[in-house]
């Protein structure tokens, strides 16, 4: 139906030989005529066809040439109904003829043309085909252009040129209506005449690389371009790598970057795939000034391996608890991790980021981290939250830890870092930004042995035996530690040399000064740094590896058409790996319809959402504010958290609500949708489980098990205060301690008493949405370039406005 008549528009719209003949053949049939037909309709609240409507219908019986059936369409379009609603009694009844009488006027369009990627020289066809009761007439379009001379169903380019390239579409006439076709993309490539006569049979059949890209050398701030291409139908979809990693927005078919450095070397290739098959273009090493050796002729040893240190793979967990059960809220933890997620993906790191895990999740986590781990990879593990540190080793607290807690409530990090040297990594970084204070309640002395390598290195965001501090502030900001680092990470440096540069930059804030000091602790003997470019070692494991760069991964969006008429567009992004937004946008409504909202509802109670906080109108309402620049407007948004705690699939109902012009007492009619989109993100691994492989559990087991861990009454609360003055949310660089006011809290302690409690006043929830910077003042939210957030389809886009400047032109 949707293909032959347009379900928005009004039934008293419809051309009379279309009227007159349906209501023949509604008033000719006894079982299935205009009789049964008004009850159906009279079933629908919408359009209120009483029975004094029905009776009044009847009367046209004693009138020459009256017909029930035209009065009573006359009455359901007085009140609004639209040729879908019409459509759909009429399958209800069950009457087919009179279907047919609709579709007899619709306007077809059969055959849709269909992209395609061809060599230049060679012969371009596309078609579209539609038929109609009236004589059917074509025009093509590229872009908004009229294509000259194309007004047949085929348009044929003979021969097509590089400038052939572009966007075409058909409108289709029949009488007074009008449809246009798809979009199809043409990509002409520029192949020599002896590629073009081998590859000419392809069009129909597989995809054929017919464009490979070629290895250079450049010097440091030339520009670097690799092409590559495929013929075929459908165009075939593209996806460059470097050195075996993916490449973010890399996806058209040539790749350029305008001015390389020396960290743009390694070794390039091009994924191409289609609905059907995928294969790759040749490796291509891409060498800048000196990186590789050169011979005596002057040739480059293109296959050599690069004389400088690489990693096998870069994995990285971020973990930040804020919200703990029985301990005092944080709030940096969850901004720390979301700008070091985004920084170290731009290093190409695989990386992790989860909010707020239980001991379980947090071991469950690490495990999935260790297993990734082989000889030569990058680990990285970032952890902010609550901790403290006993005898040298440091303990990581989960968000239900009691209290107080002790070390088997507790994550080792010197357990997890043995593991690590079992892998013989290349390098282990761990970056703790937690307070490593004594725990007075623990007192049990751990017995582990590290192997002596050379490959670790300790970024601790205070000394020991000290607090580490986050800034109070009516917004979102980061704590001491990421404040400074995030502005280091990304330096071509030695990783020892980064946290170097970091610790001085702290020393330099008055605010902290004097009471908290990066210490750095390494092994690291060899020039190893973040930016080290990856070479796929042969012992990966490719399954763990895929199902962890998998867990930041988003749905599809799609569109969802309801019964009514109206289209609504169901997106999703990504704040965490276990933090899932949803928004819901109105596409396209009835013409008759006053109000239409959609809202999803129906979650798992494993998710624990709160309905009061779902389906606002702003990001901030639902708790977004690091994603609330980048997300469409004018939707409806709900954010999901733990998603670590998903048992099964995500399924729930989206909800359209609805009322019409034609209902006097504006009554809400509803549709509803079972949506499934499988298991989002974090969820794909089940950290839900019980400990699986308990390698972690076995070595941050202390002397006292969890299940037998003695219980202790809460000890007393300690507080940090610092006053400078009196203005809490002023720039604290250029604040003189003379004058302003800065609150600094004790941040991430272990346990009560002795190791301290942290605390901050409540949040002030106008504030969000933008963020202190001390050293830049106020800034904006963090920039949408590396936040995964589903954006429409260009050519869709394109569509929608090219049509809808279209149909105000004349004919």
């Amino acid at each position: 139906m949707s293909d032959c008549l347009d379900r928005s528009s009004k039934i008293s719209l419809l051309k009379e030989p279309v009227v007159k003949k349906l209501c023949e053949v509604l008033d000719k049939s006894e079982s299935k005529g205009w009789r049964k037909f008004g009850e159906i309709v009279a079933n629908d609240r919408r359009f209120k066809v009483s029975s004094d409507d029905m009776e009044m219908c009847s009367l046209r019986v004693l009138e020459l040439e009256g017909s029930p059936s035209r009065m009573l369409l006359r009455l359901m379009g007085d009140r609004g109904c639209t040729t879908g609603h019409l459509y759909d009694y009429l399958q209800t009844l069950g009457n087919s003829e009179a279907l047919q009488c609709l579709k007899q006027s619709a306007l077809q369009i059969l055959i849709q043309p269909q992209s395609v990627a061809l060599i230049s020289g060679h012969n371009l066809r596309l078609s579209c085909h539609a038929v109609g009761k009236s004589p059917i007439q074509y025009q093509w379009f590229k872009t908004k252009d009229e294509v000259p001379n194309s007004l047949s169903p085929d348009l044929v380019i003979s021969p097509v040129n590089l400038k052939d390239s572009g966007f075409y579409i058909c409108r289709v006439n029949s009488g007074d209506t009008f449809e246009f076709s798809q979009w199809a993309q043409v990509d002409v490539l520029n192949v020599a005449t002896s590629y073009g006569q081998s590859y000419h049979h392809s069009l129909e059949g597989r995809l054929k690389v017919v464009i490979q890209p070629q290895s250079q050398r450049l010097h440091v701030g030339e520009t670097l371009q690799l092409e590559c291409g495929a013929m075929g139908r459908p165009i075939p979809r593209y996806q460059w790598h470097r050195n075996g990693v993916s490449i973010p927005n890399a996806t058209k078919r040539k790749f350029t970057i305008p001015h390389v450095m020396q960290d743009h070397h390694g070794r390039y290739r091009c994924e191409i795939s289609s609905s059907t098959e995928r294969m790759w273009t040749n490796e291509v090493n891409i060498l800048i000034d000196d990186v590789y050796a050169i011979g005596g002729s002057g040739d480059f040893f293109l296959n050599s391996i690069p004389d400088q240190l690489y990693a096998t793979d870069k994995v990285a967990l971020l973990i930040g608890n804020l919200s703990y059960k029985n301990h005092p809220q944080l709030k940096a933890p969850m901004v720390d991790v979301y700008d070091l997620t985004n920084l170290l993906r731009q290093l190409n790191f695989k990386v992790v980021s989860l909010l707020d895990l239980t001991e379980s999740e947090m071991r469950n986590a690490v495990d999935e981290f260790l297993l990734l781990l082989h000889k030569g990879v990058y680990g990285l593990l970032y952890y902010a939250g609550h901790g403290y540190e006993n005898y040298g080793n440091s303990f990581m607290v989960p968000v239900d830890a009691p209290n107080p807690y002790r070390s088997a409530n507790c994550l080792c990090v010197q357990s997890i870092l043995k593991l690590m040297q079992e892998k013989e990594t290349g390098l282990n970084v761990f970056l703790l930004d937690m307070c490593r204070k004594r725990n007075i309640h623990d007192d049990s002395a751990s017995n582990i042995v590290l192997r002596v390598t050379a490959n670790i290195v300790f970024g601790y965001a205070t000394c020991q035996d000290a607090e580490a501090f986050e800034l109070s502030s009516s917004g979102f900001t980061n704590g001491v530690f990421v404040k400074f680092l995030k502005k280091r990470l990304l330096d071509e440096e030695k990783i020892t040399v980064v946290l170097d540069r970091v610790a001085e930059d702290m020393g330099q804030f008055d605010a902290t000064k004097g009471k908290q000091a990066l210490e750095i602790r390494s092994s690291l003997s060899e020039k190893r740094a973040l930016t080290d470019p990856i070479m796929p070692g042969d012992n990966a494991d490719h399954d763990h590896s895929r199902q962890w760069a998998k867990a930041h991964e988003l749905p599809e969006s799609m569109c969802l058409d309801f019964d009514c008429g109206a289209q609504i567009k169901l997106g999703f992004a990504a704040e965490f790996s276990n933090v899932l937004v949803i928004y819901t946008h109105i596409v396209k409504k009835p013409a008759d319809m006053l109000i239409c909202q959609a809202h999803v509802t129906d979650f798992s109670l494993d998710l624990d959402v709160d309905p009061k906080e779902m389906n606002r109108e702003t990001p901030e309402e639902t708790g977004i504010y690091l994603l609330s620049s980048s997300l469409p407007q004018h939707c409806l948004y709900t954010r999901l958290s733990s998603l670590q705690k998903l048992k099964e699939e995500l399924v729930f109902t989206v909800c359209l609500q609805g009322t019409f012009t034609a209902m006097e007492d504006q009554d809400t009619v509803h549709w509803t949708k079972s949506i499934s989109i499988g298991k989002p993100l974090i969820a794909r691994l089940d950290l839900h489980r019980a400990m699986r492989r308990n390698s972690c559990l076995q070595t941050c087991m202390m002397p006292h098990s969890p299940s037998h861990s003695p219980c202790h009454s809460p000890g007393p609360e300690h507080h940090l205060h610092i006053h400078y003055g009196q203005h809490p949310n002023q720039d604290y660089n250029r604040l003189s301690p003379q004058h302003h006011c800065l609150e600094v809290y004790e941040r991430l302690q272990g346990a009560v008493g002795g190791c301290g409690e942290s605390y901050y006043d409540n949040v002030n929830q106008s504030g969000y949405g933008q963020m202190y910077d001390s050293a830049a003042g106020l800034s904006t939210s963090p920039s949408r370039h590396s936040i995964p957030i589903e954006a429409s389809d260009d050519i869709n886009e394109l569509q929608t406005v090219f049509i809808n400047s279209l149909q105000f032109q004349p004919q």
